[in-house]
């Protein structure tokens, strides 16, 4: 009994060691670039988060609602709400993350059409829900009905995919830390999402960094908005299950 909880007490040990050691996108930043995201007035992300808040408060539809006249001040309302997504949707028996949450909330109360993927106003409100939960811990659901969608997410994780035929995990646990073409492997933790990256001059999705990732190993990416994207964001947030929140964080 005595050997069973002491090897019971090394794993735990062993398991918190590897957590303490995984590092933020952020940490394999140039010190002038992890300046532009700590300050909100040059984090160029903030700009989408304004246009966020406008749309968070802007009454539209035949109801003459806004996303306040039911959420009420963000600030309260949504904070943390970003920690805890992808989640399971009872009544579409799935996963959806945040931007797939929030858009058919807007259509319910205020009509119109669907925002497309990447649109600025999806990825603005997405933004600004996402500041609400800023220094945060990512929460993932304890929730068993997530569980196999999770698990497929990690195995297009590992999977070899493309003509290069390479996976996720060669690149960001295998290699993380090491160089390709000059630039730093990040350990891909989606710790900012949406992010303002120096080489899109713009916002963008998770989902547009892994259809990047797919298109760089000459893969063909999963569309926006597939249970296979989802399943992905479902194993990456387990992964980085404890790390905070830094949305709208910076990257090169």
């Amino acid at each position: 009994m005595r050997r069973a909880l002491l090897l019971f007490v090394v794993a735990v040990a062993s398991w918190a060691r590897a957590d303490d050691a995984r590092r933020s996108g952020f940490d394999f930043m140039s010190p002038g670039t992890q300046a532009m995201q700590r300050d909100d007035m040059q984090n160029p992300g903030m700009l989408w988060v304004q246009d966020g808040e406008a749309l968070w408060n802007a009454k539209a539809g035949a109801r003459d609602q806004s996303c306040a006249s039911c959420h009420g001040d963000a600030a309260t309302s949504m904070r943390g709400v970003a920690a805890r997504y992808p989640a399971f949707d009872a009544a579409q028996g799935m996963p959806l993350t945040l931007g797939q949450r929030i858009d058919p909330c807007r259509q319910k109360h205020q009509g119109g059409t669907a925002l497309a993927p990447e649109s600025r106003e999806l990825l603005s409100l997405e933004a600004f829900v996402a500041l609400q939960s800023r220094g945060m811990p990512i929460a993932p659901p304890d929730d068993p009905r997530l569980r196999a969608f999770r698990e497929r997410g990690r195995q297009w994780f590992e999977k070899r995919i493309g003509q290069l035929n390479f996976s996720c995990a060669q690149c960001h646990a295998d290699n993380a830390g090491q160089r390709l073409g000059g630039s730093v492997i990040p350990e891909a933790h989606p710790t900012g999402y949406p992010i303002y990256r120096l080489e899109w001059q713009d916002m963008g999705s998770l989902q547009r960094r892994l259809r990047g990732c797919m298109s760089g190993v000459r893969a063909e990416p999963f569309p926006f908005g597939s249970i296979e994207m989802t399943e992905l964001e479902l194993y990456l947030a387990r992964r980085a299950a404890g790390m905070r929140i830094e949305t709208p964080a910076v990257r090169p």
